[in-house]
């Protein structure tokens, strides 16, 4: 277990989409946590192949949207019913029906700005620097390759076992990345 502290991960290479979803498939299944798969695009179904659960960003964006209507409503109550009561037209001091698109438009604001910070929060951004981005092929995820990387925290990590998995996966080019202290 005391190597495991040197290193940060064993990675992977796999030439193609099917290659890299069967071995995600059969890591999820061996009882992995802590790893990851890294491709150039989307791929449909690697998120459950991977075992992932949905994201947690739409709660963000909800909660942003909330706090954007119940702000708009406060807004314009405030405005119109308590510090410059006027009347016009005969409308109410306050009503849901003619700062619509107050309401409308401070949502969507407040939504958007969920969305951008949850995406921050739930993907710990920034992230400056990651080992992985030390391999010496790292530059090629985003062209034309597909990558895992099983990190040497995860529970089930066996330095050996675990190479010899990726190999009997189709993993080439499998090596041990440095911790470099990240």
């Amino acid at each position: 277990m005391e190597e495991n502290k040197t290193y940060y991960a064993l990675i992977a290479e796999f030439k193609t989409v099917l290659n890299v979803l069967d071995a995600a498939k059969r890591i999820r299944d061996e009882g992995f946590k802590n790893w990851d798969v890294l491709t150039p695009f989307p791929i449909h179904g690697l998120d459950s192949a991977m075992g992932l659960k949905r994201s947690k960003v739409p709660f963000f964006t909800f909660c942003g949207g909330l706090t954007g209507m119940i702000t708009a409503i406060l807004m314009v109550w405030y405005m119109n019913a308590y510090d410059y009561p006027l009347i016009v037209g005969g409308k109410p001091f306050f009503s849901p029906v003619f700062p619509f698109p107050v309401f409308y438009e401070l949502t969507i604001l407040f939504a958007a700005f969920g969305t951008f910070f949850g995406m921050f929060i739930v993907n710990k951004l920034p992230m400056h620097h990651h080992p992985v981005f030390e391999h010496k092929g790292f530059e090629r995820v985003t062209d034309d390759h597909f990558w895992i990387v099983i990190e040497s925290i995860d529970p089930k990590f066996e330095q050996e076992r675990t190479k010899k998995l990726l190999e009997e996966l189709g993993g080439l080019d499998i090596t041990l990345l440095p911790n470099n202290g990240s």
